[in-house]
């Protein structure tokens, strides 16, 4: 701020020359100093993108010069177009109307303090390495440069929360008081979160940044930033989880940052973004001053001022460099079980970060009152309930006498919260309150697929189609379990009850508290603790404790069976029958009587070719050995082919069911699983 001398009328007239004289020159030296300090702004600003880090799932690859080649260059080349756009943001997909396995979605977020030049520049550069460098032939990618992240996958994850991959970058150098400054930056990060994450007009970004003093001579930076498709509720969830995670992983380091597909957090010593500058003063009184001191004074402090600007522009140019091999990755081995206190503090901040305040949901449920029970298992009840906002969920109420409910609860919420794909159930939080366990789930209006396949009534509401379009959607949802997620994850519980229906009825997988993680060469395990329903699990399972993705494979096929009769399973032995479901399918396959297992109604709605696909499939998935039955990726293939040639099935596998009750018994022990990335 410059503060001008009062002066007299007859000073004033005296150097009246003088003023004007050296106004002119003073201007011109100001410009030239300011333009030249501009220049050098800007050629450090304009450097290249910064690379940071980059994931590339190797679960799924194209092949050279083929279509999904072709619409990958397309949706670049549509990204680098709209990168001029104000947003710094945006997402499209290529291929929508040929096949699934050739459709690309993708996006790019720039950081929201960028001018639109700059994000242009690092969205150029990064659809030209992402390919060229980094994932030259997989299907799903994710790169992250200083400037901007863009993603590209073959299925579709806009407007969704997704916290995986995620990567924590620290600075190499160390911080003094170490536990204050860590607080301090978990407090000024977390205090940007209400604002990024506030519901926002179409186009807005979701960006925050704040500036914080540390010591007299430090200033602490700090930015946060989520998608701007993202909920208001996903937007706060991802960035409260990102901070937390860096608060719990903090290591004395003066800088750190979490890397999210959905959101990302930092903190720093220096300023990684432009800083909005403090307004400038109002012009002081007219007309009094000596204006000769006061040109002196401006033009001192402006070439000072100016030079002062180079140097420390130099300064920032080095240091930024010399940042550029300080930021290290997240190293697991810094401790010799690192990677099993990495995801120990991952379970944490998942339910941490997930957690809903029990009052709002007893509130939402009514107090729990039996007029919103819509379910009830050997775990517990199942709510409806509608939260302040108006959303809809279903609250999962563990049973407090459940002895296994504390093991079942924690690898739950894990798990989902890990997992997104359009056939699983969506996790919106948990609630704990002394032994009271609570999942809060999306609401299905359409419940479970037993109270269809089941229902003599109901079962008449749905034609072929939509059961096929049923099946199918469980297959994909298993199909990502087994081999597309970040976890190799085996269900061990899948039946008519644990697959839902949404308004659509797009058929969603539920109920992973029985779950088991594999890393990413395991193929089989074994457990003296069996978990499942008994008329779904595989016999190597139910008998010897022996589990792999086939014993998943193994349930679809008897819910495609039992899709396709409208029995159930369990207890049909007890019928005129006389034998289980299985091995009924299976006679009548081998007497070329197969259209006798099918329900009439299916018949008169449907495809007669596709239903007995479907048989053929059902028998394929059920086969007494393991190592007999088709993968998942295998079946979602037959099911889309009609030309490929189905292999003849063999004898299908004994049933347990026919020694038990004719109730579904789920056995719902559970041993915990330790989380190995695939």
């Amino acid at each position: 701020m410059f503060l001008t001398p009062e002066t007299s009328e007859s000073e004033q007239a005296e150097h009246k020359t003088d003023h004007i004289n050296m106004g002119i020159p003073s201007f011109s030296v100001s410009m030239h100093l300011v333009l030249f300090s501009i220049l050098i702004y800007l050629s450090i600003w304009g450097e290249a993108a910064e690379y940071r880090y980059h994931f590339c799932s190797n679960q799924t690859t194209f092949s050279p010069n083929s279509t999904y080649q072709s619409n990958l260059n397309n949706l670049l080349s549509f990204l680098n177009t709209n990168s001029t756009r104000e947003a710094g943001f945006y997402n499209t997909t290529v291929g929508q109307t040929q096949t699934p396995e050739n459709t690309v979605y993708g996006l790019f977020l720039c950081r929201g303090d960028l001018a639109t030049i700059e994000c242009q520049d690092c969205v150029s550069t990064s659809t030209k390495e992402i390919v060229q460098q980094y994932c030259p032939e997989e299907k799903v990618a994710v790169v992250w440069y200083d400037e901007c992240m863009l993603r590209y996958s073959n299925r579709s994850f806009f407007s969704v929360m997704e916290d995986e991959p995620s990567k924590i970058l620290w600075n190499l150098l160390d911080i003094t008081e170490p536990d204050r400054f860590i607080q301090l930056a978990e407090k000024t990060l977390s205090d940007l979160v209400p604002g990024a994450a506030a519901n926002a007009s179409s186009g807005a970004k979701r960006f925050g940044t704040k500036e914080t003093k540390f010591t007299d001579s430090q200033t602490l930076y700090n930015l946060v930033q989520c998608l701007p498709d993202l909920s208001s509720f996903d937007c706060n969830r991802c960035l409260r989880e990102a901070i937390t995670n860096l608060s719990k992983s903090f290591g004395g380091k003066r800088g750190g940052r979490v890397l999210n597909p959905s959101c990302n957090v930092r903190y720093e010593v220096f300023a990684f973004y432009h800083v909005q500058a403090a307004a400038a003063p109002g012009p002081g009184p007219k007309g009094k001053g000596k204006s000769s001191k006061v040109i002196a004074i401006v033009i001192a402090v402006t070439i000072a001022a100016s030079v002062l600007l180079v140097i420390l522009l130099y300064c920032f140019r080095r240091r930024r460099a010399r940042m550029k091999s300080n930021d290290i990755k997240e190293e697991n081995t810094q401790k010799s079980d690192g990677l099993l206190n990495y995801h120990a503090a991952s379970e944490i901040t998942t339910v941490e970060s997930l957690q809903f305040d029990f009052g709002t949901i007893e509130v939402a449920t009514n107090k729990f009152s039996d007029d919103n029970k819509i379910g009830e298992g050997g775990f517990g009840k199942v709510y409806k309930g509608v939260l302040p906002e108006g959303k809809e969920v279903a609250v999962k109420r563990f049973s407090m006498k459940s002895l296994q409910g504390l093991e079942e609860f924690k690898n739950e919420v894990i798990l989902i919260a890990k997992l997104q794909h359009k056939n699983l159930v969506r996790l919106l939080g948990c609630g704990i309150e002394g032994e009271e366990k609570l999942l809060v789930y999306e609401f299905m209006h359409n419940k479970s697929l037993d109270n269809f396949i089941f229902d003599s009534k109901r079962r008449l509401q749905l034609d072929w189609k939509t059961y096929y379009d049923i099946i199918n959607g469980i297959a994909r949802g298993l199909l990502y379990l087994h081999e597309d997620s970040r976890l190799k994850i085996i269900h061990r519980d899948l039946k008519p009850s644990n697959v839902l229906l949404d308004h659509n009825m797009v058929a969603k997988i539920s109920d992973f508290g029985m779950a088991r993680i594999f890393s990413e060469n395991q193929n089989i395990a074994n457990t003296k603790r069996i978990a499942g329903t008994y008329g779904y699990m595989a016999p190597e399972y139910a008998m010897e404790g022996i589990f792999s993705v086939k014993s998943d494979v193994f349930s679809f096929g008897v819910i495609l069976l039992e899709i396709i009769s409208g029995k159930r399973s369990s207890g049909f032995y007890l019928t005129e029958h006389s034998q289980t479901l299985l091995a009924y399918a299976w006679r009548l396959w081998n007497e070329d009587k197969v259209l006798e297992f099918v329900d009439n109604f299916l018949i008169e709605s449907g495809s007669t070719s596709e239903i007995v696909k479907c048989i053929h499939i059902g028998l394929l998935c059920v086969e007494e050995n393991p190592q007999d039955r088709p993968t998942m990726s295998t079946v979602i293939v037959m099911l889309r082919s009609e030309s490929i040639a189905l292999p003849e099935p063999k004898h299908p596998a004994f049933s347990v069911a026919k020694f038990m009750p004719m109730d579904e018994i789920s056995v719902n022990e559970l041993s915990f699983s330790t989380i190995v990335p695939k």
